[in-house]
C-alpha cells in the first residue's frame, strides 16, 4: 500500500504543505479529547507510521520522537471534559482538530482529515475513512497525539488511582467501572458520558 499516494497527488497539484490531522480520545469516560496535525517530507519517509492502534506502546514511542524530530511542522490540541459535555464530543473533536491546524508553524495549503467529518476551516480538505492506515501523514498525526493521551493519562493516574488510568487510559473498562462506583466521579471524568454513575 502506498501510504504516500494522497500526499504525492497534492504535491502534483500545487500543494506543497499537506498536513494529516487526527483525534485520539473520542470514545473514554475521562480525560480529554487530543488531537494532533502535522506536516511531514514526503522524501524521507519513516518507515514503520500506522495506525497509532496497531502500534505496540513501545513502538508508537520510538515512531513519535522520529515524527516531532522530521516534521516540517506539528502541533498537539486537546479539549477538557467540560468543554466536550457542553458542546459534545463530535462538536469537541472538530474543534479541537482545527485548534491543532491553527496552532502549526506552517500554515498548510491542504489538510487531510481522519475519518468522515469536515472541519471548519478555509484550507481546502479531504477527509478519509480509516486515514490513518491509508496516508501516511494521518498516521503519523495519529502516533503523536495517542503518546501525548496516554502520557497524560498516565499522569492522572497518578492523582486519581482509584479508576487505573494508567491501564484504560479513561476508556470504560470493568476495573474503570467499579472504580467509578466506589469513588464516584473525579474532575477528569465527562459527565455527559458517565451519567448512570452519577447517582
Amino acid at each position: 500500500m502506498d501510504k504516500l499516494r494522497y500526499e504525492a497527488d497534492l504535491n502534483a497539484k500545487g500543494y506543497k504543505y499537506v498536513c494529516g490531522v487526527d483525534e485520539v480520545g473520542r470514545g473514554p469516560l475521562a480525560g480529554p479529547v487530543v488531537c494532533a496535525a502535522v506536516i511531514m517530507p514526503c522524501g524521507d519517509m519513516i518507515e514503520g507510521v500506522d495506525d497509532s492502534k496497531k502500534l505496540t506502546a513501545k513502538k508508537r514511542e520510538k515512531l513519535a520522537e522520529e515524527i516531532k524530530k522530521k516534521a516540517i511542522a506539528y502541533a498537539i490540541c486537546r479539549v477538557e471534559p467540560q468543554i466536550i459535555d457542553e458542546i459534545n464530543i463530535l462538536q469537541a473533536t472538530r474543534l479541537c482538530m482545527k485548534n491543532a491546524i491553527e496552532s502549526l508553524a506552517v500554515k498548510p495549503d491542504f489538510v487531510l482529515v481522519d475519518g468522515n467529518m469536515t472541519l471548519d476551516t478555509d484550507i481546502p480538505q479531504r477527509y478519509i475513512i480509516k486515514g490513518d492506515a491509508f496516508s501516511y501523514s494521518i498516521g503519523a498525526a495519529s502516533i503523536i497525539a495517542k503518546v501525548y493521551r496516554d502520557g497524560l493519562m498516565d499522569e492522572y493516574a497518578e492523582q486519581y488511582p482509584e479508576y487505573g488510568f494508567e491501564k484504560n487510559k479513561g476508556y470504560g473498562t470493568v476495573a474503570h467501572v467499579a472504580g467509578l462506583k466506589r469513588a464516584g466521579i473525579c474532575p477528569i471524568h465527562r459527565r455527559s458520558f458517565v451519567k448512570e454513575w452519577m447517582l
